[in-house]
């Protein structure tokens, strides 16, 4: 079964109904017990006991909200229809939220595609979409929803490693990606249960305390090494362009030992952390 609309009344005409069954009866038996008709009087008490029958049936659905129906057990359908409405007054109301939510999740422990120890964390946006498959097909379906998001995170996290050098998809770098993945997996997991997954983010991610201070020196240690790149790269660049410079401008001629302690120089110069000292020569290279 899948669901469908209720069939209800417009309560303001229900509830005029249910006034003028009040104010009726109750005249009729005051009226009838003063000329002592029986008859009457059971006419009377009869609308008194149908005018606070149809009171029991008003109900009023606010926007974005909704009413199951249920009666004698059996689905009569939902009201999603903001307003005030009646029903059969035996039928059980029960209230359904069809707002978004936001489910923050708490932080996980767990182990990333290699193996390395993390804390995770995830916000999760959802809303009901199927009300019949959200009351009847899962029992509570918002510990449902956060019992599922805590498996689809921890599953999610456990094929993707934390940091990555190649262009394999990390949590740390390619979060889009692996927010994608967590969503569909979430979405796929909640099918059953009428619920639609609108965003899935990750709030926290870190590597867990015992790891943290190892790995923090290795990120750094690597940021080392490719700035040290990065800087070899450029200065060799610029003296290639100093020595070309040099001779198609003809400044000054040098011979292959006379280059050789140009280049040394000018590495130095280029690479070293702090400013260098420079020692003049004042005489030749040449014994």
């Amino acid at each position: 079964m899948n669901e469908k609309k209720a069939m209800t009344m417009p309560g303001a005409m229900m509830l005029l109904l249910d006034v003028i069954l009040w104010f009726g009866g109750l005249a009729l038996v005051i009226w009838a017990a003063t000329q002592k008709n029986d008859a009457l009087v059971w006419v009377g008490v009869v609308a008194l006991v149908l005018a606070g029958l149809i009171s029991g049936g008003f109900f009023v659905v606010e926007p974005n909200g909704s009413k199951v129906l249920i009666l004698f057990g059996s689905y009569k359908g939902t009201c999603k229809d903001a307003g005030f409405h009646w029903t059969n007054p035996f039928t059980i109301r029960r209230n359904v939220s069809l707002r978004a939510r936001t489910l923050n999740g708490e932080r996980l422990k767990v182990n990333d595609n290699s193996g390395n120890p993390i804390e995770i964390a995830a916000v999760i946006v959802w809303q009901v979409t199927d009300t019949y498959d959200a009351t009847f097909r899962v029992d509570q379906y918002e510990q449902y929803v956060a019992m599922q998001s805590e498996t689809a995170l921890r599953h999610s996290a456990s094929i993707f490693p934390y940091d990555a050098d190649d262009n394999t998809v990390s949590l740390r770098r390619n979060t889009i990606e692996v927010a994608q993945h967590l969503k569909e997996e979430l979405q796929e997991r909640l099918e059953i249960s009428g619920i639609s997954i609108i965003d899935a983010r990750l709030s926290h991610l870190a590597y867990a305390p015992e790891i943290a201070g190892a790995m923090l020196r290795r990120q750094q240690a690597a940021a080392i090494i490719a700035a040290r790149q990065i800087i070899v790269d450029g200065a060799v660049g610029m003296v290639e362009l100093a020595l070309e410079r040099i001779e198609r401008e003809g400044v000054v001629k040098l011979d292959e030992d006379r280059k050789a302690t140009m280049v040394s120089n000018l590495m130095v110069v280029l690479c070293s952390e702090q400013a260098a000292q420079p020692v003049l020569n004042t005489g030749t290279l040449y014994t």
